[in-house]
């Protein structure tokens, strides 16, 4: 993996004041369900280890400081991680920087599946979600029942996705979208909120959620992307202010661990 730090816009970000009604606290986090994690599965998916150790750990690392760097000069918590196509390694990416941004201990992190299409993220993960942010934007069942903790993972939070969504786009442009990123940000205002997006150029429905982000993340695989889609993706995103690309399954040496 490696990482182009030249993002498009360097201005300030104002935050989106939303408003209405206050909303109640989810639950103390202790009341989340915990997830114990296989380590072979883990292993098997690449998944940081807690703590983010290990030479893939300081690549990550790596790009947690500098997502991190840009985010406070933002003012922003909330960060889509977006990609053109799938098999650019954006789900991984984005698992792996919730881990590294939670093995800082001044920071917090909440990785949410929003991928309605094919979510990912309990999969690689290795667990069967009981509730999910499906069911949440449904009105089928509280926040609180969907958010899971995994067992080593300090100041880390999962609201996985439960099953695919044949009307995603509708589900993330809808109030509910909005109302899930207000309930989250009144439980915890610092916690580094991480939105594993779907494509942007196979469905709308990353367009659909940008107005509830605050800047992104673009991930690209040497050899599937090409120019014209990240010019592509950044005229469908123009709103948005990019932090920085992250280039996976590249040739150099040093990232030989993909």
């Amino acid at each position: 993996m490696s990482a182009d730090w030249h993002g498009r816009r360097d201005k300030a970000l104002v935050p989106r004041v939303v408003h209405g009604a206050a909303v109640k606290p989810i639950a103390p986090v202790r009341e989340f369900r915990v997830i114990d994690l296989n380590p072979f599965t883990l292993e098997h998916e690449r998944i940081l280890s807690p703590g983010a150790g290990g030479p893939p750990g300081a690549a990550y690392k790596m790009l947690r400081t500098q997502v991190l760097l840009r985010l406070d000069r933002l003012k922003a918590r909330s960060l889509a991680i977006v990609g053109n196509d799938p098999g650019t390694g954006k789900t991984l990416t984005a698992i792996n920087l919730a881990i590294a941004v939670s093995a800082n201990p001044d920071r917090c992190a909440l990785l949410v599946d929003l991928d309605l299409h094919k979510p990912h993220i309990h999969r690689r993960l290795g667990f069967e979600p009981t509730a999910g942010v499906d069911d949440y934007l449904r009105k089928q069942r509280p926040l609180s029942e969907a958010l899971v903790r995994l067992a080593g993972y300090e100041r880390l939070l999962v609201l996985p996705a439960r099953e695919r969504c044949l009307d995603s786009s509708e589900l993330l442009s809808s109030t509910r979208a909005q109302e899930l990123v207000r309930q989250i940000r009144k439980y915890d205002s610092e916690r580094i909120l991480i939105f594993d997006l779907p494509p942007v150029l196979k469905t709308d429905d990353a367009l659909a959620f940008s107005q509830h982000v605050e800047a992104a993340l673009i991930v690209v695989g040497e050899g599937r992307t090409q120019r014209r889609d990240v010019v592509r993706m950044l005229e469908l995103l123009r709103e948005l202010p990019v932090v920085g690309t992250v280039l996976n399954h590249t040739s150099e040496v040093i990232d030989s661990y993909y």
